[in-house]
């Protein structure tokens, strides 16, 4: 019976087709491979790949945002702010979560105040990245709006803007900065290191539609900027500006600017140009608007040179104030060219050439100095020389050297042609004569310790040509009109016919220009005003530069707390005021 049960089971085997036992086999091999498949993955998972596993699923949930940085205050001397920085909401986006459909685009147009196909222009020129700003700095009712949509991929960050208090009155000294805060113009520029701070970075995490719902860690906090306080007065400037903007309006005039110096320390306390522009506003087309004249513009000085002629005359002691010079009859030619005076004022002494204005004799005093000792005089008064203001792209102006002078251009710089300057280098040269020929460096920057100045000239050249620039501001001057009430004013008129093309109308075009200082016992300030182009009949410094002058100085003076120094005699009055003997 067993032996029988043997026999079939061996008959059965023997049935059996091999193709089966291979299957069997293979299938037992598969599972295996499998499973070994399965345990080296979960190896290389669990104990090669954690870190890499572990940061791919953390950028699902996690993200490292920048944290921007406040930029430092810019101040006035008085510690009033001229530029902050305010927090803004801005709006980006992730160009691969956000939806490229114009019908899910709409709303999100709509909150953003944009055209629909234009931003979708935007998520597309920008589908490869990860991050793109769709509006920067926006109202905080826009972000409202936005948020409420809680659209995916859609965030709002912080960031900073710049505002300006004082608009377009401080807009050519402060600058601007970009779209990214960064310096573009002005001391905005010249100083942006020292304002810009350090951005700092965070940890955050992100729920599904990768919105930020809590911060994680700080990696870095954020530095701010340092605060910059300058030299200029506020209260003063804004004098300036509306002075000067009223005077180019009214004179119909191209531009201008305004330069106010303190003559005891250098410091620059009040700078205006024209034309202006808002600082706050579009910003597109800034160049010409933004110039800041004082600083970049090079002009020929005209007349405001004649005293430095007459200085290098007496310091080399060939002339005194009363040395005669004869002008007659008006007109000289040298070296084929003609100098002209507006009349023939017959004999003059050198205060009179001064305080008429004489080009003929200017002319012959320059002619009888020494070339390079008349050149030294003028280089030691800052005339081809950069000053130290550190304001970006400041004009150098021409001085040429000596060895190049003909006997013309020697005679024309002492009327001030055949030499540039900026209205700042002029300023700082007047600042000579009133600190009685110390020079001292013009500074944007207070100056807590004033320099002692270097003595380019003798205190007593000084205080003669101070003199003499006090009868150019009598009646018997040429600017009666720079008189101030109350202040003893000696100061020069300059007026430049500009060499380089005739206007529109085919007339030549001028520079009205008056440099003085007060009170001229003892000057406090320093003032410079260029009008340029004046376009209305009148174009004399006198008549234009100089009505300007008296204004902005005699505003200045009583902000500054300035005594007088030309008090009335007894029973006179002054504004209703009646005076003691």
């Amino acid at each position: 019976m067993v032996s029988e049960r043997k026999k079939r089971s061996k008959v059965q085997e023997t049935a059996a087709p091999p193709s089966y036992r291979l299957r069997r086999w293979i299938m037992l091999g598969l599972l295996g491979l499998s499973g070994v498949a399965l345990s080296w993955g979960a190896v290389v998972r669990h104990v090669v790949e954690t870190k890499f596993l572990q940061q791919e699923g953390a950028n699902r949930y996690l993200r490292v945002l920048g944290m921007p940085a406040h930029r430092g205050m810019i101040l006035d001397r008085r510690g009033e702010p001229l530029a902050i920085s305010t927090p803004m909401d801005t709006v980006a986006g992730d160009p691969r979560e956000v939806s490229s459909d114009l019908p899910a685009l709409a709303p999100l147009a709509k909150a953003l105040q944009l055209d629909a196909k234009a931003l979708r222009d935007l998520l597309a020129e920008h589908s490869d990245r990860h991050f793109v700003y769709l509006k920067r700095r926006v109202p905080p009712q826009m972000a409202a709006r936005v948020r409420k949509l809680g659209l995916p991929g859609v965030e709002i960050i912080k960031e900073y803007r710049r505002f300006y208090p004082s608009g377009e009155v401080m807009a050519h000294i402060v600058g601007i900065t970009d779209i990214d805060d960064v310096g573009r113009e002005g001391l905005e520029l010249s100083y942006d290191t020292w304002l810009r701070g350090t951005p700092g970075r965070k940890r955050v995490l992100r729920d599904g539609k990768k919105r930020v719902i809590a911060d994680v860690e700080s990696i870095s906090e954020p530095r701010p900027g340092k605060d910059l306080r300058i030299s200029l007065d506020r209260r003063l400037q804004f004098l300036a500006y509306l002075e000067l903007k009223s005077t180019v309006q009214q004179h119909k005039a191209k531009g201008g600017s305004v330069v106010i110096l303190d003559a005891k320390t250098g410091e620059i306390l009040a700078m205006a140009s024209q034309p202006g522009y808002n600082p706050n506003g579009d910003r597109e087309d800034l160049r010409k608007a933004a110039r800041n004249r004082g600083l970049l513009d090079r002009i020929e000085p005209g007349s405001t040179m004649k005293p430095f002629a007459a200085a290098t005359a007496l310091e080399l002691g060939l002339f005194s104030p009363d040395t005669q010079v004869d002008t007659s009859p008006g007109v000289m030619s040298v070296q084929g060219e003609t100098i002209r005076d507006h009349r023939d004022y017959g004999l003059l002494d050198v205060s009179g050439v001064i305080r008429k204005s004489s080009n003929v004799g200017a002319a012959k005093i320059a002619l009888s100095l020494p070339k390079e000792a008349y050149w030294q005089m003028l280089r030691a008064l800052g005339f081809g020389i950069v000053t130290t203001t550190g304001f970006p792209a400041e004009a150098t102006g021409v001085l040429r050297p000596p060895q190049q002078w003909a006997r013309i251009d020697q005679a024309s710089l002492a009327f001030g042609y055949g030499i540039s300057a900026t209205p700042v280098q002029l300023a700082q040269a007047y600042a000579v004569l009133a600190t009685d020929g110390l020079f001292r460096p013009v500074s944007l920057l207070p100056v807590v310790e004033p320099q002692e100045g270097r003595q380019v000239m003798r205190r007593e050249t000084a205080r003669a040509v101070r003199k003499m620039l006090e009868g150019v501001v009598s009646t018997d001057g040429t600017a009666p009109a720079a008189a101030i009430d109350g202040y003893r004013v000696a100061g020069k008129t300059g007026t430049a016919k500009k060499t380089d093309s005739r206007g529109a109308s085919g007339k030549p075009r001028y520079r009205a220009l008056f440099a003085g200082m007060a009170p001229a016992s003892e000057p406090r300030l320093v003032a410079v005003v260029v009008i340029d182009e004046p376009s209305d009949g009148s174009y004399y410094g006198g008549q234009v530069a100089a009505p300007l002058f008296a204004k902005v100085m005699a505003g200045g003076l009583r902000l500054m707390n300035v005594a007088p120094d030309d008090r009335p005699g007894p029973g006179l009055r002054v504004a209703g005021a009646q005076v003691s003997p």
